[in-house]
């Protein structure tokens, strides 16, 4: 049976739903709480990350792109005309296999346990990130976090016992088009291999080739 074509792409707003509201008291991460891309430890490690849409795999030959609102305090930082205009510079032989990209809503399980992506089977879905454009930690980032977040414009400090991460709307957009995206795109394509790992060695090497290198124009 041949591989099936995809590259077209359908927009659809989903129904506004009830938002969830951030945690009172504390506007700051928990520990170990650092906004991670979900797709393949989610999975692995337990059913509570798993989506709470599911989109049955269709066959189609059209990319469907849905947007739900984000919930109050929080923003999608890219729009779905923008998704999809990246999606459709990659070769069409990795747009092929996707089904669904999402921009998701914030959910107050997504809020105790962020992220910035995730990958479940055939479907990508972004989540939204604070409308301030700063995150807000109690733990210092790692050196892959100062690294991923200087190559796109991000900007750690620290304020006392807190360390927050500065964006402008340009490096957001920048970071979830050419890198948060193309991630989890590259986990859809990664058909080999099966440990967490390996899967993110790969994922992150999808998103340096076919995200960050392009957009600043080098092959």
């Amino acid at each position: 049976m041949g591989k099936r074509r995809r590259g077209k792409l359908h927009t659809a707003d989903s129904q506004k739903t009830r938002s969830a509201r951030r945690r009172t008291g504390s506007t700051a991460r928990p520990a170990g709480g650092f906004r991670q891309r979900g797709s393949d430890r989610s999975q692995r490690t337990s059913i509570f990350y798993a989506q709470e849409d599911w989109y049955e795999p269709t066959n189609s030959e059209v990319i469907r792109l849905q947007r739900q609102e984000p919930g109050a305090e929080f923003m999608h930082p890219v729009t779905l005309d923008e998704v999809r205009e990246r999606v459709e510079q990659l070769p069409a032989r990795f747009r092929q296999p996707i089904e669904v990209i999402q921009l998701s809503r914030m959910t107050r399980k997504r809020a105790l346990f962020p992220c910035y992506g995730m990958q479940w089977g055939p479907s990508v879905f972004l989540y939204p990130i604070e409308d301030s454009l700063v995150e807000t930690y109690i733990r210092p980032p790692r050196p892959e976090q100062l690294i991923e977040a200087k190559m796109f414009g991000g900007v750690w400090t620290q304020d006392g016992n807190l360390w927050r991460l500065s964006w402008t709307e340009q490096s957001l957009r920048d970071f979830y088009l050419n890198n948060v995206l193309i991630h989890e795109i590259g986990h859809v394509n990664d058909t080999r291999n099966i440990n967490f790992d390996a899967r993110e060695r790969y994922a992150n090497w999808f998103a340096i080739e076919y995200g960050y290198r392009p957009s600043r124009g080098r092959t």
